[in-house]
């Protein structure tokens, strides 16, 4: 009987131990996943395939956390969504006539739709969930049914037609956005078990997210590094331009949010953005070089996250201390 509740408490205690150390760790992971992207970026090209399965299957796990029966779109979600969709065609127009390449940079890190990691931070941080879950299928769907159109627009498809364009972006960024929406709604619809079991494993996103920084951050510094020197200078005006961009949509995201009563979910919904999938993009539809802007993004959102994690968990812990 000792040697049961013995091994029961070692159980408990181990089990203790992993929490805590998950809960320790979760700041950092992103800055890991990043600076191993950056150390092993010669051989991260073998594992590019796996981009579109992770940015898949983070959506999927974010769409099966939204309830239909919870789903409204409100005003606040509106002003989020133009300041997103206005706001970098704006951008892109100013800058353009200076340089086509930083317009690009600048514009993907403001059109780029919310992270699928940002109900989780969110959540993490004490703002509202199904607001931001809510928010990321919204704009991921913008996304996915104007990105053919813009990217033909402003993307370096010349040699074909405008309308060969579009279908062409749409066939790779359409099933890659609403398929897992799809997928979803079929589960919650035909196998409740199994939208159960997938909506209840939100702290995965977390974790994949980091494996698809690791892959997107090092083909982006292997871009970089095989580019002539004579455009380091035009990269580093597009990382500075996505660290303006970057603090703008955060400070203007929490400011919307403080009248709605959510200036976490403002915040994080306009700010936290879904590098991967802009990475992607980048290399893909745009200028290659404008993949410097959201690459860049990725450190400046996530020292923004790692640094709000940090504050938060440290206000918890002086919380628990008073009260104890």
């Amino acid at each position: 009987m000792t040697t049961f509740a013995s091994d029961s408490e070692q159980a408990t205690t181990a089990a203790m131990n992993i929490t805590e150390f998950r809960q320790a760790i979760k700041p950092w992971m992103l800055p890991i996943a990043m600076l191993t992207g950056i150390i092993f970026h010669d051989s991260i090209h073998y594992l590019a395939f796996l981009s579109p399965y992770l940015i898949f299957t983070m959506l999927l796990l974010t769409f099966c956390k939204i309830n239909p029966k919870e789903f409204h779109i409100g005003r606040f979600i509106w002003i989020l969504l133009a300041i997103q969709i206005i706001g970098a065609v704006a951008v892109y127009i100013a800058i353009a006539p200076a340089s086509t390449d930083i317009a690009q940079g600048t514009f993907i890190c403001i059109f780029c739709p919310t992270a699928t990691a940002a109900p989780v931070i969110t959540g993490m941080l004490g703002g509202s969930v199904t607001m931001l879950a809510t928010y990321s299928l919204i704009s991921n769907i913008s996304v996915a049914m104007l990105a053919p159109v813009l990217f033909s627009f402003i993307g370096y498809n010349s040699d074909i037609s405008f309308m060969d364009s579009t279908l062409l972006i749409s066939q790779r960024v359409l099933p890659l956005i609403l398929a897992p929406l799809a997928l979803a709604l079929l589960f919650r619809a035909y196998m409740p078990r199994v939208h159960a079991a997938i909506a209840s494993r939100q702290s995965l996103s977390f974790y994949l997210w980091a494996c698809a920084l690791i892959i997107v951050v090092g083909n982006a510094v292997s871009f970089i590094i095989h580019e002539p020197a004579s455009r380091v200078p035009e990269m580093i005006i597009i990382a500075a331009t996505s660290l303006a961009v970057c603090v703008l949509q955060f400070a203007i995201g929490r400011i919307i949010g403080r009248r709605y009563g959510d200036r976490i979910s403002g915040a994080q919904g306009l700010g936290q953005k879904n590098t991967v999938l802009a990475i992607w993009m980048s290399l893909t539809y745009l200028d290659p070089i404008s993949s410097v802007g959201p690459a860049a993004y990725v450190a400046w959102q996530n020292i923004i996250n790692s640094l709000q994690l940090y504050l938060r968990n440290r206000n918890d812990k002086i919380g628990i201390k008073r009260n104890a």
